[in-house]
């Protein structure tokens, strides 16, 4: 069958509210233009991220009822740490409320002055929990995962030659673990290799530097891996996603994404020493080793989540449903990150709204202006969320300018995909008329969260 429909039927509904332009405009102008101000009451079609926006399963509401709060000890923890081992084969699994709280507890342990700490590319809140510890942040991604136009299967890859060249220039004892990120969030949604996995996991290897992975999205990567890299056809999602981690020391993860579940993470590792220091910063800023900073049935939840996520069937329509965004505002000219990544479309805001310099955030314009034309709330990737400033004062600006639309997993059916896609593309009709953008008030950490903008005149 051409095809692929849900692989679920819906048993629960939530009313949406629809709102005028005025109102939108209102709305808008009072959250400072930025959509994660805006309450979510006001808004209709919420693709601003795909974590924790999960709708779960039946069976996942089924365990939240047989959650055992036990402070410590809890039965739920050791569902929890056996599906977790079982996809991994890690030795010590200590959850967290979300994955930050894993970053967090890792890079305060790791990071500090003087120390660098590379990946394909980072995103914002990894990038964050690294740099506030003292330590740089370095991105090494495959030269073609810049080029949004360009179709190739894995635009995720690390550049492994300027790996190299990295731990040659600041000397392995200066690098406390390589990372990896699958499927690379900021490059796009795009996947990473097996051979990609593995050829890091060796050099990192070589030099005697641990090597992790933010798995946030595994279950996508894996998917990716069987239907595009030779030799992965006939293995499961489960079994290439065991592969993946078999490469790696230990790792991060949002549960809030290929969890399946509204909360939850775990930092992973084999290294007894550093889980013993993890689990005593766990204990002073999350919680107990047995429920780190969540209530134990939603250790329950994520337990479900793990299974379901790897079905193939659910899969292959997660893949589907967002390529079916792709082409069809694709189809009417609007440029996009090629191929579609497994959990956004990422509109190419430079292609998009040429007019409009990095400095002028094309993609906070854009994002402002799907939400007052239909309701939509989605999220720059560009300069405003990974822009720098120079010793001048000067924008730094990203490598890319996106607006990611990133599709909540089992929420929302063909029909609001149909309507997103219209939006998109009447946005994309009216470009010229798009205004630049201009930052009024900035924190000094992950600006873009709480950013205030304002159109330029």
């Amino acid at each position: 069958m051409k095809t692929i429909i849900e692989p679920f039927k819906i048993k629960m509904v939530e009313q949406l509210r629809f709102t005028t332009r005025e109102e939108r405009e209102d709305l808008l102008k009072a959250a400072h233009y930025n959509p994660f101000l805006l309450r979510s009451d006001d808004v209709l079609i919420d693709l601003l991220t795909d974590s924790g926006t999960t709708a779960m399963s039946a069976k996942q509401w089924s365990a939240l009822m047989d959650g055992d709060e036990a402070y410590a000890g809890s039965r739920s923890y050791y569902k929890f740490e056996d599906a977790v081992r079982d996809i991994t084969g890690f030795k010590h699994i200590i959850p967290t409320h979300q994955g930050r709280a894993a970053e967090r507890i890792l890079f305060t342990l790791v990071g500090a002055p003087g120390k660098v700490i590379p990946n394909n590319t980072h995103f914002d809140t990894t990038r964050a929990n690294i740099e506030s510890s003292g330590a740089n942040a370095i991105d090494l991604p495959n030269a073609i995962g810049l080029l949004p136009e360009v179709v190739a299967d894995f635009k995720g890859d690390m550049d492994t030659d300027a790996l190299e060249e990295l731990i040659h220039r600041e000397g392995p004892e200066n690098i406390p673990l390589v990372m990896l990120t699958i499927t690379n969030n900021t490059g796009g949604g795009q996947p990473v290799s097996m051979a990609n996995i593995r050829a890091v996991s060796e050099i990192a290897h070589a030099h005697g530097i641990p090597f992790f992975l933010d798995a946030c999205r595994f279950a996508e990567n894996a998917m990716f891996i069987k239907l595009r890299e030779e030799g992965y056809a006939n293995m499961t999602a489960k079994a290439i996603a065991q592969e993946m981690f078999s490469y790696a020391d230990g790792c991060t993860m949002s549960a809030k994404k290929d969890g399946l579940v509204n909360t939850g993470g775990f930092l992973a590792m084999n290294n007894d020493a550093l889980a013993i220091s993890s689990r005593n910063v766990l204990i002073i800023t999350e919680g107990f080793t047995t429920y780190g900073g969540l209530a134990r049935r939603d250790l329950e939840a994520i337990a479900v989540g793990l299974v379901e996520v790897l079905d193939e069937s659910y899969l292959a329509y997660r893949l589907r449903s967002v390529q079916y965004l792709g082409d069809a505002v694709e189809l009417n000219g609007v440029p996009i990150v090629r191929p579609t990544g497994g959990h956004a479309v990422y509109l190419d805001a430079k292609r998009f709204a040429p007019h409009l310099k990095p400095e002028q955030y094309p993609g906070q314009s854009i994002v402002c202006a799907l939400y007052a034309h239909a309701g939509i709330r989605s999220v720059e990737i560009g300069s405003a969320m990974f822009g720098r400033y120079d010793a001048d004062g000067r924008l730094v600006p990203a490598s890319m300018e996106l607006v990611r639309l990133a599709i909540p997993r089992r929420v929302y059916t063909q029909s609001h995909i149909d309507y997103v896609a219209e939006a998109v593309c009447e946005v994309f009709e009216e470009r010229e008329n798009l205004p630049g953008m201009h930052i009024t008030y900035e924190a000094p950490v992950l600006r873009h969260f709480t950013a205030h903008f304002e159109p330029s005149v």
